[in-house]
């Protein structure tokens, strides 16, 4: 049993267990480019989540992990076989009702531990924060903890050098060779403003890809991801740290 993982813990560890921190894990599921499970955000991000626990619970803080909430915002892939879809206002109810469960138990600290692109946290957080100002909410993006640039040459954001090494990382079992994967081209919008990145629309994946990849794999390794795993793991552990001890009352330097 690792005792930072609740659902590996039982009542008899946890009814006298002190939590200063809890951590849950939201990923996907959705197509990964040939070579990929539908599950790659689900398992990176309870891998993310356990390692980084692992490492915050060493140094004595006191985290638990729960359970991944495996679906995510997959509005533009209504056409994509079994990419299963969570409005953000279905995802905001869950939240909600996690976050009044925390409070009501004085667990006041939460990090919405992100493994999809698709979902975006800030918006809910605003919204929660109003109605349970007792509570320290935070959200981060795994795979922007750590700067992929220093680990990848290929650009990229979905089934990628980056996700791709870091799956044969941790689940080399659920990789395909690299033979079998798509070249991961994205066809960019005909919309100045969009491709110069001050303006948005959501991208249409059966017209953005043609195998669900964006951003191609081909030089991915399990060494660059476990590099960037340890990386980004050692970074969110530091943020743990610091959340277990941070009164939120005086939270800013004032300096």
């Amino acid at each position: 049993m690792r005792p930072y993982i609740l659902a590996e813990s039982n009542w008899k560890a946890i009814k006298d267990q002190q939590v200063e921190v809890a951590i849950l894990p939201w990923g996907a599921t959705e197509a990964h480019n040939y070579h990929m499970p539908y599950g790659t955000d689900n398992y990176e991000a309870e891998a993310v989540a356990a390692e980084a626990a692992r490492l915050a619970w060493e140094a004595g803080a006191k985290v638990t992990v729960l359970p991944v909430i495996p679906f995510g915002v997959n509005t533009g892939q209504a056409d994509i076989t079994l990419d299963i879809n969570l409005n953000p206002s279905t995802q905001l109810a869950i939240l909600r009702d996690i976050v009044e469960v925390l409070n009501r138990q004085g667990i006041r600290k939460l990090l919405v531990l992100n493994s999809h692109g698709g979902n975006d946290f800030k918006p809910m957080l605003r919204e929660l924060g109003l109605k349970f100002p007792a509570m320290f909410l935070l959200t981060c993006n795994w795979f922007l903890a750590a700067d992929r640039k220093a680990y990848f040459d290929s650009p990229g954001d979905h089934a990628d050098e980056m996700e791709t090494s870091i799956m044969q990382h941790l689940r080399p079992d659920l990789v395909l060779p690299l033979s079998e994967a798509g070249e991961g081209k994205e066809y960019k919008s005909k919309l100045t403003g969009i491709r110069e990145g001050w303006a948005w629309s959501e991208r249409l994946w059966s017209q953005v890809s043609d195998d669900t990849g964006i951003g191609n794999p081909v030089a991915a390794t399990p060494a660059k991801g476990k590099a960037f795993f340890e990386a980004t793991t050692r970074n969110i552990a530091q943020l743990l740290q610091e959340l277990a001890t941070i009164d939120p009352d005086d939270r800013y330097n004032r300096v």
